[in-house]
């Protein structure tokens, strides 16, 4: 090693660790060659572009942080989670010590308004950022992050509401555009102030992420909300209860751009679903339902006769569908559907032969997900008889399958790359190293590593398999 570090100079070295592989099962801790030597901890720190730190009370000041952030001068995405009473302070520190940042993740209590403006002058470079704020707020500080593209907050708003302040109060701001393409929001209610400046502004969505939100403010915000759905193509709604029913039929109305829907956790949303698969005008290729109570063969027929060109979906916990809904879907959609998850559905494991059904009607699908079913050995093996396209499988939580099952799997979809087969107690060690050794495509494997022989972790090591599990 010493010989080493006199041949190689520092802009070879860094080259080198560089091109390390990131940690895996098979791989040591890229991190692990900082303990060569203070030249090598150099090194690598400055070949890091992406850093996550968790951050408690007394562990870190802002001049430490500060200090600690200038070893690293290439840093372009930050992650910090910390439990600390001054995340302003923390935020002021990361703005003045990472000029290059791109991407910034702050897990804190609320920031104030300050330390966010100077995000504007000393990251001008910053595309993504993630944070919690408090009201009462506005959002005017956005206008000088000109190059912002992905906005993540959670609100934590303080007793008492989220009282009337908006972006004009603190200056001309009302033709501002905004070049978000990607906003994820947590935590509205109906009676918060201060969003109609940003719905307003925000004219170039692309996806829209609601979190548990229970309306979109209540400062006349309604037609800006509508105009800013304007070119969506995703959205994403959980746990937001009767604010589906307004979402989803404002989306009717007036857009034809939407092609991916994600709803789940939201009671009581299923006649909203109905209205909008009857009445759309939008061409969905991506569907993902996670509404147990409320999801009916009803539905799964109107997205059969609606959305003939789906090529993803993805149900959970459906458990008021019967096999027969599920077999007049897939026919319907036999072209075109590529992905399919039917993930904890009772009647996976309940009907015989509708996993046979299901292979021979969808002979297209590269990626299949049956995670957490009771189905057995001899239905799954029927299906992926059918499935031989398949690059990626999911049977996470599957507790019958068997040997026998991972043998098909390698038997009968030869271009399988990617497979999980974690919480599987069924299929032991001997048939993971089976699996390993004649999955010819194989390039990662979620398995637990109690389940990995040597002979396992030789061969996956030899061909290049990331090997995910614990």
């Amino acid at each position: 090693m010493m010989e080493m570090d006199r041949i190689l100079c520092d802009e070879l070295l860094e080259e080198v660790l560089r091109r390390l592989p990131p940690r895996s099962t098979f791989s040591s801790h890229t991190a692990d060659v900082s303990l060569v030597s203070k030249r090598w901890l150099r090194l690598y720190r400055s070949t890091r572009s992406t850093l996550s730190l968790g951050l408690f009370i007394g562990d870190c000041t802002p001049h430490s942080l500060s200090s600690f952030l200038s070893h690293f001068p290439h840093l372009s995405s930050l992650s910090i989670a910390t439990s600390s009473d001054s995340p302003d302070q923390l935020l002021l520190s990361v703005a003045s010590s990472c000029p290059k940042l791109t991407e910034l993740c702050l897990k804190s209590k609320p920031v104030p308004l300050f330390p966010l403006l100077s995000l504007s002058t000393s990251c001008p470079h910053l595309t993504s950022l993630s944070i919690v704020l408090s009201g009462p707020f506005s959002f005017h500080w956005l206008v000088f992050l000109h190059s912002l593209q992905n906005l993540s907050v959670s609100f934590n708003f303080v007793f008492g509401g989220f009282k009337h302040l908006d972006a004009s109060s603190k200056g001309n701001f009302d033709d501002a555009e905004l070049k978000l393409e990607t906003l994820y929001l947590s935590g509205i209610r109906r009676d918060h102030w201060g969003f109609n400046w940003l719905w307003k502004s925000c004219k170039n969505l692309k996806k829209l992420q609601l979190h548990c939100c229970e309306g979109i403010g209540n400062d006349m915000s309604v037609s800006s909300f509508v105009n800013c759905l304007q070119g969506l193509q995703d959205l994403e709604l959980k746990v937001c209860g009767s604010f589906v029913w307004e979402v989803l039929s404002r989306l009717v109305e007036n857009r034809k751009s939407l092609n991916s829907l994600l709803l789940s956790g939201s009671d009581g949303s299923g006649e909203a679903l109905l209205q909008f698969i009857t009445r759309s005008c939008c061409n969905l290729r991506q569907l993902d339902l996670s509404i147990p109570s409320d999801l009916k063969d009803n539905h799964l027929l109107a997205i059969a006769e609606k959305f003939r060109g789906l090529s993803s979906l993805r149900l959970n916990s459906c458990f008021c569908v019967t096999g027969e809904g599920l077999k007049t879907m897939a026919l319907a959609m036999s072209n075109e559907l590529e992905e399919l998850a039917l993930n904890n559905c009772e009647v996976v494991g309940r009907e015989h032969g509708l996993l046979t059904s299901l292979g021979q009607s969808l002979i297209n699908l590269r990626k299949l997900d049956l995670s957490y079913n009771k189905m057995v050995d001899k239905e799954f093996i029927s299906m992926l008889a059918w499935c031989n396209g398949l690059r990626e499988l999911k049977v996470r939580g599957c507790r019958r399958l068997t040997k026998a099952s991972v043998v098909s799997m390698f038997k009968s979809c030869k271009q399988l790359e990617s497979v999980d087969i974690m919480d599987c107690g069924g299929i032991e060690a001997e048939a993971v190293e089976l699996f390993v050794l004649n999955c010819l495509q194989l390039r990662q494997i979620h398995v637990e590593n109690s389940k990995l022989s040597d002979v396992s972790r030789s061969w996956a090591l030899k061909k290049f398999v990331a090997v995910l599990g614990y």
